[in-house]
């Protein structure tokens, strides 16, 4: 109820709604409507309640909680329950205990802060308090094994759509980064759970910067922030429920058609095809230039004697 209780809210400012129009609309006592005001307020938000007026939430004092992320989806088919956390180690670890645990396909977990998250090849990905994105999709998509990788290339897609929206030039590097001006702004963790014929859980974890300030040195001149770039502070519950809205439509048309319904998309936003690039494949060093990428998500790279590999996996460098 206080999910959508904050979504009549938010919906109605900066106008007043009356207690009896909350009370119509969630079926519910004034009383009921009551406790959940002073729930919200504990938790942050700035709500006004005026006799014969009602009640009025001042967008500016709404916090990034799970609350106003679901307030702002719109899906209509992944049963999206948000798990927030003001800090975790890792939501990917919560999220792959609670797969574990039986939790629903659409699960979401989300944390303000990360001490421990990891990425690729085991990299880690910290998030300070109040800065970025961290979050962690529970899916279960009834697809061959060897398609999951794809999912990867999918949210990336969803992604700079919208980065696009809000007016970031964000482009794909093959197979998991967001890169803005060639430094990366977010990166992309795709972890199974498998039986030898069949998926049972995917994790898609996104660690996305937005409001971060300042960089490591060893990664400061590599990685770049939403806000460093627009020079303004970005709503992450605006980004947060963008994301979801966004993939839960890319996710079903991935489900009817695979890859091959995005590899256009994927080519236009790539900053890798046509692009000469390195990267380490059969225990060997490869150089040259990404030329295509297959219905599959496969890269092909055409080395300097004009022999074509195709990359399956990998950490490549771009030249």
């Amino acid at each position: 109820m206080k999910s959508e209780l904050l979504t009549l809210l938010m919906e109605a400012a900066p106008n007043y709604i009356s207690g009896q129009a909350i009370c119509e609309k969630l079926n519910c006592s004034r009383t009921a409507v009551w406790k959940q005001i002073a729930q919200l307020k504990e938790e942050g938000y700035e709500i006004k309640a005026v006799r014969n007026k009602g009640y009025l939430l001042a967008h500016s004092s709404v916090p990034f909680s799970g609350h106003a992320v679901k307030a702002k989806l719109n899906c209509r088919i992944l049963p999206y329950q948000i798990i927030f956390s003001s800090s975790l180690p890792s939501t990917q670890t919560k999220a792959l205990r609670l797969a574990t645990d039986g939790a629903e396909e659409g699960t979401v977990v989300i944390a303000d802060q990360q001490t421990g998250g990891r990425g690729r090849l085991g990299r880690a990905w910290s998030t300070a308090r109040g800065t970025g994105l961290a979050m962690s999709l529970l899916l279960k998509p009834d697809i061959p094994i060897h398609q999951a990788p794809q999912i990867t290339l999918v949210a990336a897609v969803s992604i700079i759509k919208v980065l696009r929206k809000i007016g970031f030039d964000a482009k794909i590097k093959w197979p998991n980064d967001i890169l803005i001006d060639n430094r990366k702004v977010c990166g992309i963790l795709t972890e199974m759970q498998a039986d030898p014929d069949r998926i049972q859980t995917i994790i898609l974890g996104i660690g996305l910067n937005v409001n971060e300030q300042e960089f490591p040195e060893a990664i400061r001149n590599s990685a770049v922030s939403l806000s460093l770039i627009n020079k303004e502070e970005l709503s992450r519950t605006d980004i947060a429920a963008g994301l979801l809205n966004e993939f839960e439509t890319d996710y079903q048309l991935f489900l009817q058609k695979s890859f091959s319904a995005f590899k256009s998309r994927w080519e236009e936003y790539s900053a890798t095809l046509n692009r000469n690039v390195s990267v380490l494949h059969n225990n060997q060093m490869i150089y040259g230039q990404a030329v295509s990428i297959s219905n599959e998500g496969v890269l092909k790279i055409v080395d300097e004697s004009g022999k074509e590999h195709n990359i399956y996996s990998g950490d490549i460098e771009i030249h």
